[in-house]
C-alpha cells in the first residue's frame, strides 16, 4: 500500500528501531517451544488468551500427545478438555488436529517455511505465519498484533490503520526487512510495560516520548 510522507516514515521508524533495541536488548517471543509445529499450537492457543496461560497448558497438551502424528489422531474433545482454559476450546482444538493432520499427510510432518503454504494450514492466519516465518525460519516478518497495531499508530509510523493486514503492508515499505521481525516482539514488551492500552499511558517514562506523534 502507498505510504505518505514515507522518507520521514522511513527516518522515524530507524529512530524507533535504536531506542528499542537499547531499552529491550532480549526481546523474544514469549510462546515457549523446542519445535517448529509446537509454536503452531501455541499461537493458535494464544488468540484472546494470554501467552502465560499458553505456556501452562500445552505442557498437559504435550504429555499425553507429544508427537505431530499423536495429535493429528486425538479426537477433538480430548484435544479440547486439555486447552479449554485458553478460551475457544473447541475451534481451537479441531484446527490444531487438523493443521497437524494436514503436516503429517501433506508435508512429512514438516512445518512449511513458505508464507503462503502456511496460511493455508487450519487455524494459521497472517499474524501467526510472520511469526512463525521470523522466529523459527529468520526470514523477514512482521507480526501485527494488538501491541504493534497500537503502538505504530501512536508513534506516528502508520496513519489510523488498524486492520492488521494494512498495518503490516504500511510497516513493510517503512521498516529494513531484517529488522520487522525483532521490532514486532519490542512492541510486545514495550506495550506491556510502557505504552499500555490504558487511555493514559505512562508516556513519562517511555524512551520513545520526545518523538512519538501522540505527544508532538
Amino acid at each position: 500500500m502507498k505510504v505518505k510522507n514515507k522518507k520521514k516514515k522511513k527516518a522515524l521508524a530507524l529512530e524507533v528501531i535504536e531506542r528499542l533495541k537499547k531499552e529491550y536488548p532480549d526481546s523474544d517471543c514469549t510462546l515457549d517451544y523446542n519445535e517448529a509445529w509446537k509454536l503452531l499450537v501455541s499461537v493458535r492457543l494464544a488468540a484472546q488468551c494470554t501467552d502465560a496461560r499458553v505456556n501452562v497448558v500445552v505442557k498437559g497438551l504435550y504429555e499425553k500427545f507429544p508427537t505431530i502424528e499423536a495429535l493429528a489422531d486425538a479426537e477433538v474433545e480430548d484435544i479440547e478438555r486439555i486447552v479449554k482454559p485458553c478460551g475457544l476450546g473447541h475451534s481451537k482444538a479441531r484446527d490444531i488436529r487438523a493443521c497437524m493432520k494436514m503436516l503429517r499427510d501433506d508435508f512429512d510432518c514438516r512445518v512449511p517455511d513458505d508464507f503462503e503454504t502456511l496460511l493455508k494450514l487450519p487455524g494459521v492466519g497472517r499474524k501467526s505465519a510472520n511469526l512463525i516465518i521470523g522466529d523459527v525460519f529468520g526470514k523477514p516478518a512482521i507480526v501485527t498484533d494488538t501491541h504493534c497495531i497500537r503502538l505504530t499508530n501512536r508513534i506516528g509510523l502508520v496513519d489510523n490503520i488498524k486492520e492488521p493486514k494494512k498495518v503490516e503492508m504500511a510497516l513493510r515499505e517503512i521498516i529494513p526487512p531484517e529488522e520487522g521481525n525483532q521490532l514486532c516482539h519490542r512492541f510486545v514488551d514495550h506495550g506491556r510495560e510502557v505504552c499500555t492500552a490504558r487511555k493514559k499511558p505512562y508516556c513519562d517514562r517511555c524512551c520513545l516520548s520526545d518523538i512519538c506523534k501522540k505527544n508532538i
